[in-house]
Order: C-alpha cells, then sequence, then structure tokens
C-alpha cells in the first residue's frame, strides 16, 4: 500500500493538486485525522510493508450518521475527492459515500486476498504469494524425514487465489479451495490419489475458510488414522514484509492512474489491470461480483502432484 500511497501522493502533486493523507482509513476521516502530504512525506516508502497511513475498521463509518460526520471533514479540509485504498470493506464503505454524498471516489485494489472483481491482481498479493512459498519452503525442509501429511492455512477468506497459486509454486501435493467445492470431497480425493512412497511427506494448502487446516486434519485423524497429520497456520505472517518488485510496480501503475482518471473525470470506479492494461471497473461491479478462479490451474496442480 506505502507504493500506491507514493503514487498517489506524486502524481497528485506532479498535476498541481494539493494532496491529503487520511490516517486511520475511514475512521481516520470521521475523526479528522488528515494531514497535509508532500513529495518527501512519501519519501523512502516503496520498499515497507503494511501502510504509512496505518489502519482502522470504523463501527460508526457503517452508519449513515458516521459516514455524513466523514463527509463534513470532507468538507473542511476542503477536498474535492478521494482516491481509497483497500479490499471489499473499505470499497464498499467509498460507494456508500459516494451516493449518499456525491463525493468523487477512485479505488484502489488492495488486498492480499486478489479477490476484487475486475482486475487481475490485487496489490499485496504477490507479496503474501512469495511469503507463502517460502514458508512452505522451509516447511517441506523439515518435513522431509517423516512420514506425515501437512496441511498449511493460508488467508484468503472466501477466495483461493493464495492457496491455489502458493501450491503450485512450491510444489505441494494438493489446495483444498472454496471454489474446487463440488459434490467430490476435496480430501478424500486427494487421499485417494495415494501419498507416493517416493517421497517422505506430503504437503496441502487449505484456505481459511469453513475451518481450514484444523478441520481436515482432524477429520484425517479420525477417517485415516493412518496417517500422521501436522498444521501449520501462517497467519499473519503473510501480511508482512517488503513488497516484490511485482507489487511494487502495480501499485505505481494504479496509483498514476488514479488520478488519470480524476483528471479524465471519472468518478466511483476501481482502476485494474487486465491482461497488463490499465482499467475502469464501477466500484459497485467490484464488490458485488465474485472473482472466478482458473480451473486451468487446479487442473495443472493435479497433473504435476502426481
Amino acid at each position: 500500500m506505502n507504493a500506491a500511497i507514493r503514487a498517489v501522493t506524486r502524481a497528485a502533486i506532479y498535476e498541481g493538486w494539493k494532496v491529503y493523507g487520511i490516517y486511520r482509513g475511514w475512521e481516520g476521516l470521521i475523526m479528522g485525522d488528515i494531514k497535509e502530504f508532500t513529495s518527501s512525506s512519501v519519501s523512502n516508502t516503496i520498499q515497507r510493508g503494511g501502510t504509512i497511513l496505518k489502519t482502522a475498521r470504523s463501527d460508526e463509518f457503517r452508519t449513515p450518521e458516521g459516514r455524513t460526520k466523514a463527509y463534513e471533514n470532507i468538507k473542511k479540509f476542503g477536498i474535492d475527492a478521494l482516491v481509497v485504498i483497500g479490499g471489499n470493506g473499505s470499497l464498499t464503505g467509498a460507494q456508500l459515500l459516494a451516493s449518499e454524498h456525491d463525493v468523487p471516489v477512485i479505488g484502489l485494489p488492495g488486498t492480499i486476498d486478489n479477490d476484487l472483481y475486475g482486475t487481475d491482481f490485487t496489490i499485496g498479493y504477490d507479496t503474501a504469494l512469495n511469503t507463502i512459498m517460502e514458508c512452505v519452503d522451509k516447511i517441506r525442509d523439515t518435513a522431509n524425514s517423516h512420514d506425515r501429511i501437512f496441511f498449511v492455512e493460508v488467508m484468503g477468506r472466501d477466495a483461493g487465489f493464495l492457496a491455489q497459486n502458493s501450491a503450485i509454486a512450491a510444489g505441494a501435493e494438493a489446495a483444498i479451495i472454496p471454489e474446487d467445492q463440488t459434490d467430490i470431497d476435496q480430501l478424500a480425493s486427494f487421499i485417494g490419489r495415494g501419498i507416493r512412497k517416493s517421497k517422505n511427506s506430503s504437503i496441502v494448502l487449505v484456505s481459511e475458510k469453513d475451518g481450514g487446516a484444523m478441520h481436515y486434519a482432524e477429520r484425517v485423524r479420525q477417517e485415516y488414522p493412518q496417517y500422521n497429520v501436522k498444521v501449520s497456520i501462517l497467519g499473519h505472517l503473510q501480511r508482512g514484509g517488503s513488497p516484490t518488485a511485482h507489487d511494487r510496480i502495480l501499485a505505481s501503475r494504479l496509483g498514476v492512474a488514479a488520478i488519470e482518471a480524476l483528471n479524465e473525470g471519472q468518478r466511483n470506479v476501481m482502476v485494474g489491470v487486465k491482461n497488463d492494461q490499465i482499467v475502469y471497473v464501477p466500484i459497485n461491479r467490484a464488490v458485488r461480483y465474485d472473482k472466478p478462479i482458473d480451473k486451468e490451474l487446479i487442473k495443472v496442480l493435479s497433473i504435476l502432484s502426481i
């Protein structure tokens, strides 16, 4: 997110506009925690994880009264438009504010889940993916001397992009994801293929939904007691660290495109990237529709895990 904040700030200043940073998201907008940003405000930030603007959940902003308070501060500071960086919740809030108070809003997709409709990639996804891959590599180092099934739980909420792609990248034997929920039991299918005798261990990536790794580990203990099971839940480890080159470039492109969108008179759109081209997606579509996973990825992992 810091790379996006940097890009928005400098692109706006390049256009001769004044820029304000709003700390702690919607809660900060309600409280008036707003400071003018200069080019030096974002110096030496592109390589930093997290967000220099901080973040916070805001129950008050979920109410019409809270959004009215936020709008009063928008008027107080003479703000003409907002650039909102975040996931489904942040962009849903942006949509509500825009509809209730006629504020031009541009959204940038910032979530490791990669679950926003209309963009191939979201800011933070590639960094989280690489972090998971490195963790699974380390888990495999310790797993090689044991006949065990390792269930590794990753984030993603209702989306399996992290689990599926990190499984391919780390050479895992399977991924259990929400998008592959069919009449076929994913665990039974994995066990049915057999654990290869040529390998000392098997690693399965599991999305955090529906009980996550602990749920499937307990099922194995009860239904397949012949297997030794271990669980590793990566948790918030996935959300930190210095961003990858891909994420820095993506965030920079989207940040500049957000200012270009405002210059063109665009409003209430999310800036995304499709087939490496910048696209503008209505925010209501970005948050309303489910982003489909490429089923070819499921086939690729199945073929490579034999």
